[in-house]
């Protein structure tokens, strides 16, 4: 796809003006993305429900709705903590990408878990990455990382992840939301976050507790079809043009990996419910 394009998740619409007064560059724009958005868990703010249901916004206008509905100031002008949109790494993502595809910058969102945000875990993230030109760089604008390494030490990639697995290289019961969390973590997790690091490369920024198709909380006997994304997802980027085409044939064609209209929500707030993603609908 052409990552210069804003996506449907990505669209600022009726805000895309906010935008323009931001710096050209990755880094600037990353300072901005830090000062409007604050993570539901990490700040250690306990937000009150209403705000909280901001972490499912889902889509970068109704994540700016949130701060317009608080400021109606310039987007680099600072906000207090406590009244940064609530939203979590995909958030910092998303809107980092938003504003590079605005300023012409290709741009796109990038799933796998972080080595460095905590000792002896690697937490389920998601960093932005544009084309520089010359080569992607991705960059973690939620805690300021400038060109962050996409593998072991950096962020490695859901993809990567996996196939590690399968070496049998890694143990995936260090590989989730939080040592804490005993059940967001492991294969099943990290199968599922394969299908959504497929799903943003191509446009879906989906949350991260979405479910859809052949998504499941259960890691199935057949684990052929994600082996293939993994190694095909890896080969893309490569540069594998060919793995690049491959991928999005399988994502356009094979309803076990593309989320239709509906998904189920199993959002942190509590509450599962179906989302509808037409936007007509909403």
């Amino acid at each position: 796809m052409a990552y210069s394009r804003q996506t449907r998740y990505s669209d600022p619409r009726a805000h895309a003006a906010l935008f323009d007064p931001l710096p050209a560059d990755p880094a600037g724009i990353g300072e901005v993305i830090r000062n409007l958005v604050v993570h539901y868990r990490a700040s250690g703010i306990d937000f009150p429900p209403d705000r909280l249901a901001e972490i499912d916004s889902r889509w970068a206008d109704r994540l700016l709705d949130a701060d317009r509905r608080r400021f109606d100031t310039p987007l680099a002008e600072p906000r207090a903590p406590e009244q940064r949109i609530v939203g979590c790494c995909r958030d910092f993502a998303l809107l980092t990408v938003s504003a590079l595809r605005h300023q012409g910058i290709p741009a796109r969102s990038r799933i796998g878990f972080a080595d460095y945000l905590g000792p002896d875990w690697h937490y389920d993230h998601v960093v932005a990455e544009y084309w520089d030109g010359a080569r992607w760089v991705a960059t973690d604008t939620q805690i300021d990382i400038a060109d962050l390494r996409l593998g072991p030490g950096g962020l490695r990639t859901a993809a990567q992840v996996w196939s590690g697995f399968r070496r049998g290289e890694i143990d995936l019961e260090t590989f989730g939301v939080d040592p804490g969390a005993d059940h967001l973590r492991g294969g099943w997790f990290a199968r599922n976050y394969v299908i959504g690091e497929l799903a943003h490369r191509l446009g879906d920024e989906l949350l991260l507790w979405d479910l859809w198709g052949d998504m499941s909380e259960e890691l199935p006997d057949d684990l052929s079809l994600i082996d293939e994304l993994a190694e095909l997802l890896q080969a893309a980027d490569a540069g594998d043009r060919a793995a690049e085409r491959k991928l999005a044939d399988h994502y356009a064609g094979d309803p076990r990996l593309h989320p239709g209209t509906h998904v189920t929500c199993a959002s942190p707030t509590g509450a599962t419910f179906t989302a509808d993603l037409r936007r007509d609908a909403i």
